[in-house]
């Protein structure tokens, strides 16, 4: 009966419950937007980064990541092939050997990370050939380079131009070769966009004087879940004394720092959000008390219990915010779903600044259910709290007082 006589009464006054439940869905509306855009554009900075570069995992030599020294290369023995083999959460294994060198083209010299990659592998993980921007794709055979567009721009190169590369090879042997510039790739991270150049592995070997050794093996890891279980599973079956296992949060732990101070900031934001967003439903809610009180003071004059009304009345705001936040959710699902399709990109100053800072200017919604769920709740949950002002109004009521008014 109390829940038929509460839908009843917030039709009584259709404009009213139109203004209660528009503002329910622009809460709901904007606060999932804000979530999608923030979430997705950390998703896409670490897709960026993690997949297009370092994988979700990697095996080295103990003690490599914190050097980094071609002289911590290992051999991809037939005992690790087989390790590997065993664990079902990697989908395939990317050999490389990689350390930083002097590129130079004319009178520009600048540093660069040459990685030795096996083509056909490394793009089944990377799509490195996806993003080719001019050129073709390398073969394991070449002799020839793939340089990154922010690298070719620094040192002026064109298709066909030679790359002169000057390093320290593997136990200090001079490292020195001459590479035609097959391909130009074009990475979405910045850090990557400026320093990448790509050579066939038994090219790289040969110019590292390594034959046969590698300084990392990348793990195709599909989905982030199954990032734990792989890690553990290897660390397990390994010998840790001669190999590390580090999954990308461990190798970047910059980019995790990051994200987590970005998120604690947006805890501020989300507060003046919420708080700008709970006046304006109190402040509907405040109209509603207003306009009714001459009828709440009538009902308790004629024996309705207080406690019977209080509770109607706030079953009424329930089933606003209820109806508002549903309506929120299938309004939000189409704005985010075209931010999605179609990212928010940056220019000028701004997307410089942004660069600068290693990343991405493009910001794409997150388009995850979750989110316009969880904001739907938070918004309701703050509808049912703020759905108390009527109540502690009405035991506080004098029906005289109130008919009065």
């Amino acid at each position: 009966m109390i829940i038929k006589l509460a839908w009843r009464n917030i039709w009584r006054n259709k404009r009213r419950t139109y203004i209660t439940v528009a503002s329910i869905l622009f809460a709901v509306l904007l606060a999932s937007f804000m979530e999608s855009l923030q979430k997705g554009a950390w998703n896409n900075m670490i897709s960026n980064v993690v997949n297009f570069y370092f994988g979700y995992a990697q095996i080295h030599t103990k003690g490599y990541w914190e050097e980094q020294s071609i002289d911590e290369a290992f051999a991809y023995t037939d005992d690790l092939q087989r390790t590997l083999a065993g664990i079902p959460q990697v989908k395939a294994v990317l050999p490389r050997i990689e350390s930083f060198a002097l590129a130079s083209t004319g009178n520009t010299t600048t540093g660069a990370l040459v990685v030795g990659i096996a083509p056909k592998v490394e793009n089944g993980m990377t799509q490195l050939r996806s993003r080719l921007t001019e050129g073709a794709y390398l073969t394991d055979t070449d002799e020839a380079v793939l340089v990154a567009a922010g690298l070719a721009e620094n040192l002026k190169l064109r298709l066909g131009d030679t790359l002169v590369l000057v390093s320290q090879g593997y136990r200090g042997v001079n490292a020195a070769g001459k590479y035609p510039v097959k391909g130009i790739v074009h990475f979405g991270s910045p850090e990557l966009n400026k320093q990448m150049v790509y050579l066939p592995l038994a090219a790289a070997q040969w110019f590292y004087g390594a034959e046969g050794l590698l300084t990392s093996l990348a793990l195709h890891i599909e989905h982030p879940r199954d990032i734990r279980p792989a890690v553990q599973a290897l660390k397990s079956q390994l010998d840790l004394e001669q190999y590390e296992v580090l999954d990308w949060e461990e190798m970047l732990p910059d980019l995790v720092q990051a994200k987590a101070l970005d998120s604690a900031g947006n805890y501020i934001v989300y507060f003046i959000l919420y708080l700008i967003i709970a006046f304006g439903i109190f402040g509907t809610i405040l109209m509603m008390t207003k306009e009714r009180a001459y009828e709440f003071g009538v009902l308790v004059a004629i024996g309705m219990k207080r406690l019977r009304l209080a509770a109607t009345v706030w079953i009424e705001v329930i089933m606003l915010g209820l109806l508002g936040a549903l309506l929120g959710i299938l309004a939000s699902i189409p704005v985010v779903a075209y931010f999605h399709k179609n990212p928010l990109r940056f220019s000028g100053d701004y997307a410089v600044a942004m660069e600068k800072y290693g990343f991405e200017p493009i910001f794409p919604a997150e388009f995850n259910l979750h989110i316009f769920v969880l904001q739907a709740i938070i918004v309701l949950i703050l509808t049912a709290l703020l759905a108390m002002y009527p109540i502690l109004k009405i035991r506080r009521l004098q029906p005289v007082e109130a008919m009065r008014s």
